[in-house]
């Protein structure tokens, strides 16, 4: 069953790659063609940044799906076994939190604004962390009275509700910044929208893992 999640965790990594030259031209691209010429655009793939967020969030992937290997494999899921889970849920919740907090701050102070109202970005790494350890606890909580497969449901369920929200943030922000006159305009909203939309594919692994193991079984019922 391992390799489903391998599986997953790759497609998760081409959908990622696939959709970041289109999401860069259409949050900036159509908007100012000059600027954003598509050579520029894709030279995103040549910035470790980028292969860093990238690698990141496939490891994320992985570890999300550490239990539902478990339950598809009829394993003892074991306390120890959840905590992966429980930590990349929880981390997923803070960056989106913090992707809310970087998109307000650009769309009340610009980019380039004072370095008294720096604050606010560091706020929202602040909150990020605060969330990602109050979501942690929750989902830890969760785990002593829930099934795992329902806690993973339920965290892909928080998950997906929670990139919307960000989304409804982030994309109205993005909008209105753009629209803007300075340098760079636009750049902190995109990171919020390139995080909402990360998320909420990333939510979509369990599912997908579990339709490839029922699909493996129904074509190989003698192994169980």
């Amino acid at each position: 069953m391992k390799r489903w999640a391998v599986l997953v965790a790759a497609l998760y990594l081409v959908i990622l790659i696939a959709l970041t030259v289109p999401v860069l031209l259409a949050a900036f691209g159509w908007m100012r063609p000059p600027q954003s010429p598509l050579g520029e655009v894709i030279s995103v793939y040549a910035e470790a940044p980028y292969w860093i967020w990238v690698i990141v969030m496939v490891a994320c992937q992985l570890a999300l799906l550490s239990v539902p290997v478990r339950v598809a494999s009829r394993r003892p899921v074991t306390r120890s076994a959840l905590w992966p889970t429980i930590l990349v849920a929880g981390l997923m919740m803070g960056i989106l939190v913090t992707a809310a907090f970087v998109a307000i701050d650009e769309f009340v102070y610009r980019l380039e604004r004072e370095a008294a109202n720096d604050w606010i970005g560091w706020s929202g790494v602040a909150a990020g962390l605060a969330t990602w350890g109050i979501w942690a606890y929750v989902f830890g909580r969760a785990a002593k009275v829930e099934a795992p497969r329902d806690l993973v449901a339920r965290q892909c369920r928080l998950l997906f509700q929670g990139s919307i929200l960000e989304l409804l943030i982030a994309v109205p922000t993005h909008i209105v910044a753009r629209s803007r006159d300075y340098c760079c305009a636009g750049f902190m909203t995109f990171v919020g929208l390139t995080m909402g939309i990360s998320v909420m594919l990333f939510a979509f692994g369990p599912a997908l893992y579990f339709l490839f193991a029922e699909r493996w079984r129904q074509l190989h019922p003698q192994a169980g």
